[in-house]
């Protein structure tokens, strides 16, 4: 069983986040798309990972499966906290995948992710996210842009 948690406080109600996941998508991760506006039965993804929407009540949550069962990933907003959960019980071949590999990258995009929320609420990141030589590395071997984004 893999669970994994991210919570950023945002200093603002975090309700409204929920629903601005696509349109706050880190580029440098693959755009986010879906077949159909986000909600319930929406199918899509972002680069090769793909899933879709089975919960959605907006200002509050939305609950994505992935595409082949193994597991779930959830935003949540409490208060002025966004939080993200993936939790899956997956094979042995996807825990050695994601421990050597997967892991990294989906931190590195949460943490981008939640470094824009922080700045569509109005304030930088006390220590926004930098990308670890690991990730960079992953991401060139795999051919993805190579470099995290510049922040102004």
């Amino acid at each position: 069983m893999i669970k994994n948690i991210h919570t950023r406080e945002l200093g603002v109600p975090a309700g409204p986040f929920v629903e601005r996941i696509q349109e706050l998508w880190p580029p440098a991760w693959g755009k986010q798309e879906f077949d159909r506006p986000l909600g319930v039965g929406a199918d899509g993804g972002h680069g090769p990972i793909r899933y879709h929407c089975t919960e959605f009540v907006p200002g509050e949550s939305i609950t994505f499966a992935f595409r082949d069962g193994d597991g779930t990933h959830t935003l949540s907003a409490s208060g002025t906290v966004v939080r993200h959960e993936l939790i899956g019980d997956f094979p042995l071949g996807k825990r050695v995948q994601w421990a050597l590999v997967i892991r990294w990258l989906h931190d590195a995009c949460l943490e981008d992710l939640f470094d824009n929320f922080e700045r569509a609420a109005g304030r930088e990141p006390a220590a926004p996210a930098r990308w670890s030589p690991w990730v960079r590395l992953v991401r060139r071997v795999f051919g993805l842009i190579s470099r995290q984004p510049q922040r102004a």
